[in-house]
């Protein structure tokens, strides 16, 4: 079956001349009525009006975009204190858990310390030896000093006295030999008188008790003679006696003016047994730090995070044995890693608005500092633009901004949380 058009017939076009239809078409009367809105004076100024209030909106609007840089690109950081064994040993007690809030200077890991207390005994013994040394060898100073003193005045005073006795025995040995040619000369006077007395005896020219008495007076000068050189012969000795005791008080004061070394000696060792003492001592007090550090503190008030430490296990020095994150306002920032060319405006001390995005707030904060390089050149593997094709990017340079006083409340921030900075500029 066919479809059957609809055939509309045309309007019949009013005659010239023939008086108008009271009744227009609806498109002459739209047409009126837009002639007539755009003919009246109040359109026109309200047409005025409104470019005006866009204008001005515009405006504004290219302003406050550009009062402002802000990028997604930032997330807040913070310190993250590793806490680790500073000696070795078997782990007694854990005291903490992850994500537990731990004041500064909690016990966070006891070692066990029997090793350690039998060291800083030992040391306190070592050390208490090594002082009655060093007091010992501090006595022997002043009487070092006192007895080579008086070595010395003794060998002093025992030259001397070698010496004068020298000159004595001299002058007994010039006394004696004197008195030996005294003795000889008598004993020759004597003998010839016996001689003569003799020959008058013989011609029995004097009596017999008068010889006798020459015989007597010959055989004593003889005997005073005799004696007379024994005497010269002892005087003699006595030099040399009187020669070696000079001899021997001259080594012995040779000996005493070595008393500077002696003393210089003494002196030596008495430092170093102080030395020694010391050393002693500096064991002991690095005995009595080992035995501290059986107990692993919190360095700073946090959270215990990333905890790899447990009872039983035997741990070594420097081994992490956890993490502590500070969530104080003092330990918290924003890192923004903002484009290069963001950062023409971007000055410290501007104040920044952040929003985080866990918390759904806002704080108050201000720009601090500007890394001294880009993210890229601390990447594990920094680009190399000197080699290879070279594509221009856009580098990100990050920028610290710290929260002001006062913002956070509580510890409701955590390093890691994305934020959207917004750094005003004008």
């Amino acid at each position: 079956m066919e479809p059957t058009s609809v055939v509309s017939e045309p309007k019949p076009q009013p005659e010239a001349g023939a008086p108008q239809s009271p009744l227009l078409s609806d498109s002459e009367a739209s047409y009126r009525r837009r002639s007539a809105f755009l003919t009246n004076p109040r359109t026109k100024i309200g047409l005025i009006l409104a470019g005006l209030v866009i204008l001005t909106a515009v405006f504004f609007l290219w302003r406050y975009l550009g009062s402002y840089e802000s990028t997604d690109d930032a997330q807040i950081d913070g310190h993250v204190n590793s806490v680790s064994a500073r000696i070795s040993g078997h782990v007694l007690r854990l005291n903490v858990e992850d994500n537990q809030y731990v004041e500064k200077g909690t016990v966070l890991v006891e070692i066990d310390p029997a090793d350690y207390k039998v060291a800083v005994e030992q040391a306190r013994a070592e050390y208490a030896d090594a002082q009655a040394q060093a007091s010992a060898a501090g006595i022997n100073v002043p009487i070092t000093d006192v007895s080579t003193s008086s070595q010395v005045s003794g060998a002093q005073a025992g030259v001397s006295s070698a010496k004068s006795g020298i000159a004595a025995a001299r002058q007994q040995f010039e006394s004696a030999q004197a008195q030996v040619a005294q003795a000889e000369a008598n004993n020759t006077k004597a003998q010839n008188d016996l001689v003569r007395y003799k020959q008058l005896i013989d011609k029995q020219e004097i009596s017999q008790q008068q010889y006798d008495q020459a015989v007597a007076s010959a055989q004593s000068a003889a005997a005073a003679s005799r004696a007379a050189r024994a005497s010269a012969d002892a005087a003699a000795s006595q030099i040399e006696q009187a020669r070696d005791k000079l001899a021997q008080a001259t080594a012995d004061l040779r000996t005493a003016n070595t008393a500077p070394q002696m003393r210089r000696v003494t002196r030596a060792r008495a430092l170093s047994a102080e030395a020694n003492a010391d050393r002693k001592k500096a064991q002991l007090d690095q005995a009595e730090l080992n035995l501290l550090y059986t107990k692993v503190i919190a360095p700073v008030s946090g959270v215990v995070s990333n905890r790899t430490v447990e009872v039983g296990q035997n741990v070594q020095p420097g081994q992490e044995l956890m993490k502590i994150i500070p969530l104080d306002e003092a330990d918290l920032w924003v890192t923004a890693n903002f484009k290069e060319t963001q950062l023409r405006n971007i000055r410290p001390g501007q104040s920044a608005d952040i929003a985080v995005d866990a918390t759904g707030k806002t704080y108050k904060g201000h720009v601090d500092s500007t890394a001294g390089a880009s993210g890229a050149r601390f990447s594990l593997l920094p680009p190399e633009n000197a080699t290879g094709n070279y594509v221009k990017v856009v580098q990100r340079i990050p920028v610290k901004i710290v929260f002001d006083r006062g913002e956070i409340k509580g510890h409701e921030l955590r390093p890691g949380m994305s934020v959207v900075p917004k750094v005003w500029i004008k």
